[in-house]
This record gives C-alpha cells, sequence and structure tokens, in this order.
C-alpha cells in the first residue's frame, strides 16, 4: 500500500500540496511525462504541476479526493489532482481515476488535459488504505 499526505502549503497563494510515500506528485509525475515530453521537445512541461489553489473546493470536507470530483473535467469519471503553477487548475491539469472502495482508494489511469498523446502508462496506480487516506485528507480541514 501507498501512503499519501495532503498538506495546505501558505505560500504566496496557498494550494494543496499532495506526497506520495513522501514524494511531491508533481516529481512523480515528472519522471513519467520526460520521456513523452523530451520526444515533443517540451521538456520543460514534464511534472510542470503546482497544487490545487482552489481550497474551498477540495479541502476536506470535500468529496473531490473520494470519487466526487469538485472540480468539472472533461471526463466525468476523472479527478484533478494537480493544477498549473498560474493559479488556474484547468491551464495545465493532471487527472486520474480515483476508484473508492471499502478499504481501498486507488489513483490510476492517469492524463494530462493537454498532451493526450504523452503515456502516463508509467505513473501509478497508487493504492491507500481508505481509513489512512481519509485522516489524511481530514488535516486539510479549514481550522
Amino acid at each position: 500500500m501507498n501512503r499519501v499526505e495532503f498538506d495546505i502549503a501558505a505560500d504566496d497563494e496557498p494550494h494543496l500540496e499532495i506526497k506520495i510515500d513522501g514524494v511531491p506528485l508533481e516529481a512523480i509525475a515528472r519522471r513519467a511525462e520526460l520521456p513523452s515530453a523530451r520526444a515533443d521537445r517540451q521538456e520543460r512541461l514534464a511534472g510542470a504541476y503546482s497544487g490545487l489553489t482552489c481550497l474551498e473546493a477540495v479541502r476536506w470536507p470535500s468529496r473531490h479526493f473520494l470519487g466526487d470530483p469538485a472540480l468539472p473535467g472533461d471526463r466525468s469519471d476523472e479527478t484533478v489532482l494537480l493544477g498549473c503553477g498560474c493559479g488556474d487548475w484547468g491551464c495545465w491539469p493532471l487527472f486520474a481515476k480515483v476508484d473508492v472502495l471499502e478499504a481501498t482508494v486507488t489513483w490510476r489511469a492517469f492524463r494530462n488535459g493537454h498532451r493526450p498523446a504523452w503515456d502516463l502508462s508509467d505513473l501509478g496506480p497508487f493504492e491507500f488504505d481508505r481509513g489512512r487516506y481519509e485522516s489524511a485528507l481530514r488535516t486539510t480541514a479549514e481550522a
């Protein structure tokens, strides 16, 4: 099982940071996207994501990361996990299918919202214990 952390970063613009097994999701995505980005001569775009800034839509008690996406993508069965560094999540989104079962939550079938030809098959799947996953999400509740 993988371990997930959700944290609200209080930078210039607060945003939701996600780590999987202690590694920022942006870094994990960069490793997976790099071959496709290099092939397109757009290496700088690999992993060029940032945490979601629309905190009211994604922080606990939102069900956004529990299979009920609060941010509308072009596919109803996907959840946006990361967005663009400009603050507009739709500018450069990273999507995944989020499967919520009784004991587990799985992120799979990752996709860059603007580079459909990029091969992200090396990204995930990630499987989390649902109880620990929900505990991690609760840490994002507004204090």
